[in-house]
């Protein structure tokens, strides 16, 4: 979905209906079939049709580097599973150890009881990431940064997963990492 916002502009396009993206004199112009948008952006138009053209996969959002050892923990999505697969060096399903990445699945707030565990499990300086369903207020945002918090861990960063799940990254605070 492309979202532009602005003062008095709220307009949401389905990435699926563009038809056409282009950027010149910066102008960025992107068609649907309701017509054409033009933006006078200056110097962004062309990054911003880039990034619109190619727009990162999930594995770019979340950070994903060749050399991980990543483990999935009760994560349902096969695709995500295959692609975890081919981009780190080490993916383990079910059991964690000195990982670089942690992929918690959490259907339920009594899921999150976990995190302090994985928490042990992690590299100093890697990241834990909750896998929620979206629109789900027993296992809200606020549930899970609460459940974070109370781990010992800090949020920094949430990205759409799936159309049906968000990811919400917690690292350890640099001041209790290991020297």
């Amino acid at each position: 979905m492309l979202q532009f916002r602005a003062a008095k502009l709220k307009l949401d396009i389905p990435l699926a209906s563009v038809t056409k993206i282009a950027a010149a004199d910066g102008t960025l112009a992107v068609t649907c079939p309701d017509g054409t948008l033009r933006l006078a952006i200056g110097g962004a138009a062309e990054p911003w049709a880039e990034r619109i053209r190619h727009p990162p996969s999930r594995l770019d959002k979340i950070g994903a580097k060749p050399d991980w050892h990543a483990v999935v923990i009760d994560v349902d999505d096969e695709s995500f599973l295959s692609e975890l697969k081919a981009r780190v060096a080490r993916a383990t399903i079910g059991s964690a150890a000195r990982a670089d990445a942690i992929f918690v699945g959490a259907a339920a707030a009594s899921d999150l009881a976990k995190l302090g565990t994985l928490k042990v499990a992690l590299k100093p300086n890697g990241a834990l990431w909750v896998i929620r369903p979206k629109g789900r207020s027993e296992i809200s945002e606020a549930t899970v940064m609460r459940a974070g918090k109370a781990a010992g861990l800090v949020d920094v960063k949430v990205v759409r997963f799936s159309a049906t799940h968000t990811a919400e990254k917690f690292v350890i605070p640099v001041a209790d990492r290991p020297r």
